[in-house]
């Protein structure tokens, strides 16, 4: 019986068909066949996000976003999530907001089958989407992306002697090479980053900004507010951020695709630019430490070791995790888009 193709097997036949890919399709690639055969998170997992690290996280997402509703009239609304992994900060955010009085529809935008089995464990209410285009029309949304977007596709152009050109994956049996190839696209660039030194890399994430401007031009028309939380910067930036991560420990993200998380950093201010674009409003950047310290994180990690004296050293730990510079805090950013016709966020200077 004939062995099913891996997907780096898939990856390397058509390398060979078709010569070198972009790294953009060699990463959604790769990703797609991840994402749609495990369950990533936890331990026995490849890496943990902040939901999983304390409920804390979540519940003041959840605030955040009944504290607009409650300001813009309690109006009927829809609660939407991208990639919610387990289901763990919808059911931490939900709590939260209907300890405020703030019900909503649920709306998960996931394609993985196997994630989707662990949400609808938690929520089994919940209505499933592979994208954003079949969201509801009816009702303002208030729409939650963490670590959503690291995930999604990045084109790197490289800085050569020869000028600017994208940057593909080859196959050199056994291994996935990244090469400098195609036509010069100088052109394309930004005047800040055109003259950057020969060996740069820049980064851009087209289908990032589609998914931004598609929300915010939901916003804009229905009403709402959504929240991304992510590692990145506010760009424009040069740099190379590609990165795999397998059993908690960073990898070559060239290496066996499809068994590995590949992500990238995100820049916020593409996205941000890209919702302007659409009639939405963009917050200003906030670190995710600055965020959750301006929510009041500090407070409710004091209530929650009140409420239980033996979780002391296990919540502190979290706090440290979720907000200290040299952990997530300063690396973690997080951007509010709203509808113009809705209340300025909490949480945010600027």
């Amino acid at each position: 019986m004939t062995e099913p193709l891996t997907c780096a097997d898939a990856i390397a036949a058509a390398i060979a068909i078709n010569g070198p890919i972009p790294v953009a399709h060699f990463m959604a690639a790769a990703n797609r066949h991840y994402y749609a055969t495990r369950d990533p998170l936890g331990a026995g997992g490849d890496f943990t996000t902040a939901p999983e690290i304390s409920q804390m996280f979540g519940e003041l997402i959840g605030l955040w976003l009944a504290d607009l509703w409650d300001r813009a009239g309690r109006p009927l609304s829809h609660y939407v999530e991208l990639g919610p992994g387990r289901g763990t900060l919808a059911a931490d955010a939900l709590r939260a907001m209907k300890s405020v009085g703030l019900t909503s529809s649920i709306h998960f935008v996931e394609t993985s089958p196997v994630l989707r089995a662990e949400q609808v464990k938690r929520h089994p209410d919940a209505v499933f989407h592979d994208d954003v285009t079949t969201l509801p029309e009816d009702a303002p949304l208030l729409i939650v992306g963490n670590e959503f977007f690291d995930a999604l596709p990045v084109r790197q152009l490289v800085h050569t002697a020869n000028g600017w050109r994208e940057r593909h994956v080859a196959w050199a049996n056994p291994l996935f090479v990244p090469v400098a190839s195609g036509p010069q696209l100088d052109g394309i660039l930004p005047d800040a980053l055109r003259e950057a030194p020969v060996g740069s890399i820049i980064e851009t994430s087209s289908a990032s900004a589609a998914i931004a401007r598609q929300l915010a031009h939901r916003l804009a028309a229905q009403g709402g507010a959504a929240l991304f939380v992510d590692y990145g910067y506010e760009g424009p930036a040069v740099g190379d951020t590609l990165q795999a991560v397998r059993g908690h420990a960073y990898a070559n993200p060239f290496e066996e695709p499809g068994e590995r998380d590949l992500t990238a950093h995100v820049d916020f201010a593409t996205l941000a630019e890209a919702a302007r674009a659409e009639g939405a409003v963009a917050s200003a950047v906030a670190t995710q430490g600055d965020w959750l310290r301006r929510m009041g994180i500090a407070a409710r990690a004091e209530r929650l070791t009140a409420n239980a004296p033996s979780r002391r050293g296990e919540i502190a730990s979290a706090l440290a995790r979720l907000t200290a510079t040299d952990q997530m805090g300063s690396l973690f950013k997080v951007l509010a888009l709203l509808s113009p016709s809705w209340p300025q966020p909490a949480g945010f200077t600027g």
